[in-house]
């Protein structure tokens, strides 16, 4: 029985040190699960908050909410490494937590590696281009893309065979349910 709450609810997409935002470095984006979106969940939990202070917006708000500001979100364009210093430059009373959780989000999902595998260029929050996107960054994105692909064929491959077992064993309790019914009529 698991007993946790959401309170108790571990945040992997962030570091230990909640007072130091990371750089973010697109080339290891949090890890994802696939969703219709291919995005990752978020933890929906507010984080807790000073006495008489708001909530924290959930990272999916967040990230909504930057979307709607920011070209470079907007457009899924490749972030320049340290976009969180000029979040906060911009925003300066952002959730941190909520930040890294949206970015983690946002650079984890399949749309965002699709445009980093193919990128020369990141850019800054207003679209404009920044620093150039390095071979490595590039690769990695692919690597990341490869494995998502991988393990969603393994799914597919494993719920095809569960249902051809379980198709298998209902035609089998078919048969002997026949041969019941025909040796107990004589």
């Amino acid at each position: 029985m698991n007993t946790t709450t959401a309170a108790e609810t571990v945040d992997t997409t962030a570091p230990a040190t909640p007072d130091t935002p990371p750089s973010v470095d697109t080339s290891t984006p949090a890890p994802a699960q696939d969703g219709a979106a291919g995005d990752a969940p978020a933890a929906e939990a507010p984080a807790a908050a000073p006495a008489g202070a708001a909530p924290a917006p959930s990272a999916r708000a967040l990230l909504k909410r930057l979307q709607q500001e920011f070209p470079a979100f907007r457009d899924c364009l490749p972030l320049a490494i340290g976009i969180d210093k000029q979040l906060l430059a911009q925003m300066p009373d952002l959730n941190r937590k909520a930040m890294r959780a949206a970015l983690g989000i946002h650079t984890g999902s399949m749309r965002y590696l699709r445009a980093m595998e193919k990128a020369k260029v990141r850019y800054n929050l207003d679209g404009s281009p920044g620093a150039e996107v390095t071979d490595t960054h590039r690769q990695h994105a692919k690597e990341q893309l490869q494995e998502r692909f991988k393990k969603e064929a393994e799914r597919k491959k494993a719920e095809r065979e569960a249902a051809a077992a379980e198709e298998a064993n209902r035609q089998r309790q078919e048969k002997l349910n026949a041969l019941a019914a025909k040796f107990s009529r004589n």
